[in-house]
């Protein structure tokens, strides 16, 4: 069954009496319900605060990694392991074409029920998921692949083994070694972008977030125990911390804001892959056009620029 937040619940209502009138085949019934369902859409989904942002960034029906790329990849062949330690499930890269386009997909994965989400680690990569990813990204530098990057973690896996295994240092060396990868990188925030653990797969030539997806230097629970020891601000730190794709954009953190439809992604999945696919294809074919070098030039420029300012 479709889960349906506080903010949603007059759009659930219309839903259940259109499906109540397409089993029925009432036709009239169903044109009126249509209009009235679009018309609540756009009242519900365009005052959102930041915490309802966040609250459909996490949705559980929100498509994952694994989502988009069965929705978009064809001939998909996953690689597994970071040829060091072992494989780690909370990130996925898949090797296949995307409209006969020849691409290295790398996502982080949270996982949907207890089974899936326990083997998943929630989307909290370990070390040697970056470590896999680095290896799939250098694999497609050899063989002139690009690459998409699909962002959705709480962060970094904060565990004791992970920190032993030197979870600092598999990131830190993701961002320097992105930097001069010789083939076009876009990378998509999904969902939810946590801290290092998103950056560790967010350095590209083009960084993109979804109407509904949020990206934070910290959780805003853990920016309100840590400021306020108060759980119960975690509204107020969501509007301080600045997560929207609206306020990243305006401070040039983010080069684009994809529009999933306005009712959400965890509502249409299919539509929200296309969204993220024409968004791909569109960048590929500008970055295929630049040489190696001004691609690199240009890459870097975009990073370097970031956090820039003047008096």
């Amino acid at each position: 069954m479709a889960t349906y937040l506080e903010f949603e619940k007059k759009i659930e209502q219309i839903q259940d009496h259109l499906e109540t009138a397409h089993l029925k085949k009432d036709e009239s019934t169903i044109d009126s319900l249509e209009k009235d369902l679009e018309k609540e859409v756009a009242k519900s989904m365009k005052g959102l605060s930041d915490y309802q942002k966040l609250q459909l960034a996490r949705h559980p029906d929100r498509p994952y990694a694994l989502d988009y790329i069965r929705f978009m990849m064809d001939d998909a062949y996953e690689i597994h392991g970071d040829r060091a330690f072992r494989d780690d499930p909370a990130i996925l890269c898949y090797l296949g074409y995307i409209d006969g386009q020849k691409t290295m997909v790398i996502g982080e994965q949270k996982g949907r029920g207890t089974k899936h989400k326990l083997k998943r680690n929630f989307g909290m990569p370990n070390p040697e998921g970056y470590r896999k990813a680095l290896r799939a990204v250098r694999l497609a530098e050899k063989f002139n692949i690009p690459v998409l990057m699909l962002i959705d973690t709480p962060g970094a896996y904060p565990g004791l083994g992970a920190e032993e295994r030197g979870q600092s240092e598999a990131i830190a060396k993701n961002l320097f070694e992105f930097t001069n990868i010789k083939v076009p990188m876009i990378s998509v925030v999904i969902g939810e972008g946590g801290s290092g653990g998103a950056l560790a797969i967010g350095v590209a030539d083009k960084l993109a977030m979804m109407r509904y997806s949020v990206f934070a230097v910290i959780s805003p629970e853990g920016c309100a125990a840590i400021l306020w020891n108060d759980p119960s601000k975690v509204e107020q730190a969501a509007k301080a911390l600045k997560i929207t794709p609206s306020d990243l954009h305006s401070h040039g953190l983010i080069d684009d804001i994809l529009d999933e439809p306005l009712i959400g992604a965890h509502r249409t999945k299919e539509a929200s892959a296309q969204v993220i696919k024409a968004y791909f294809l569109e960048n590929i074919k500008a970055l295929k056009a630049l040489t190696i070098e001004e691609m690199l030039d240009q890459r870097y420029e975009r990073l370097t620029s970031v956090g820039a300012f003047s008096e």
